[in-house]
């Protein structure tokens, strides 16, 4: 860059005289000349970098958003997966343990030890390493979902095998021989009582049948009680296990002893009218974790598809409580 030359006319010389500036005009020129060159090479470089793209930079930006596209991919995989696992825990609370009479597996116990706050659902609006973590936390959610399913199914497993032993200690057979089932005094459900007249829900069955006709255990289990119990009279009280009792009432005479174990068909009574009773009869409770359930749904083991129609007929049209 030229410098500027300066006159100055001098009235005594007549005469126009070179100026020369001093010192500190000097160096404000020269700072004045570094700081638009300096502002020229700021404004090309600030140019260049966001409106140039060098071949590697290009390469880079380029497998970052394949990186990103991928991950995305995992992301609704991921999501997939683990609509999946909610399915199968569902049908696992729902269907398989229900089946098994298990309790079902709590929101706790399948996901012991996993934050799920940690979850991202949305992804839209975050950066790339949170993207990355929310994939992350995802695959957490559905390994921890995979590995409580696998337990849950080994403990299915293994009730399957026990079904065997819980087969024999469910009741599955008639109480008295058959021959007395047809003349069923009164079955489950509302009845009128026959001393006090007035409605009363009947927990049992009645059977009509001899002092004396034998009584027989449903279900293999474990005397608990063989003694007199007021309404009730003389009776038996059986635990099978697996949340299943069964009660024999009124008995002439009891066999079976507290404390004994017994199999089922075991003899374990006599037919009598002992307690609150107006007349020769079985009574007969099927109760599961202590609640009474319908005795009719319990024979299973002995009738045919006929007997069993018949049996249900002669129970909703039984109305004579003899207790």
């Amino acid at each position: 860059m030229s410098q500027k030359v300066f006159y100055r006319y001098n009235p005594k010389t007549e005469q126009y005289e070179r100026v020369y500036p001093d010192r500190r005009t000097r160096q404000m020129a020269v700072m004045r000349n570094f700081l638009q060159a300096l502002l020229v090479v700021l404004i090309g470089g600030v140019a260049l970098y966001y409106f140039t793209e060098l071949p590697r930079e290009k390469q880079l930006r380029f497998e970052n958003e394949r990186l990103k596209a991928k991950v995305d991919i995992l992301d609704r995989r991921a999501d997939e997966a683990i609509s999946v696992m909610h399915d199968m825990a569902e049908r696992d609370n729902n269907f398989y343990r229900a089946m098994m009479q298990a309790e079902p597996l709590s929101p706790a116990r399948r996901y012991a030890g996993l934050e799920r706050q940690r979850n991202i659902d949305s992804i839209g609006e975050i950066a790339d390493a949170a993207l990355v973590g929310a994939v992350e936390n995802k695959l957490d959610v559905l390994e921890q979902m995979m590995y409580s399913q696998i337990k849950s199914f080994d403990f299915l497993a293994q009730q399957v095998d026990s079904q065997q032993a819980r087969t024999r200690h469910m009741p599955a057979i008639q109480p008295v021989p058959e021959k007395f089932l047809r003349t069923m005094a009164s079955g489950y459900g509302v009845r009128r009582d026959p001393v006090y007249g007035t409605m009363k829900f009947h927990e049992g069955m009645d059977f009509s049948a001899p002092i004396g006709t034998p009584v027989y255990a449903t279900a293999d289990g474990v005397v608990r009680t063989a003694s007199w119990q007021s309404a009730y009279g003389n009776m038996v009280e059986i635990d099978h296990g697996f949340n299943y009792t069964t009660r024999y009432a009124h008995l002439s005479k009891l066999i079976a002893q507290q404390g004994q174990q017994v199999k089922r068909g075991d003899l374990i009574g006599l037919v009598g009218n002992t307690g609150k009773s107006t007349g020769p009869h079985l009574h007969y409770e099927v109760r599961y974790r202590g609640a009474p359930q319908n005795p009719v749904n319990y024979y299973f083991y002995d009738l045919s598809p006929e007997q069993y129609d018949e049996i249900i007929r002669l129970a909703e049209n039984a109305g004579h409580v003899m207790d």
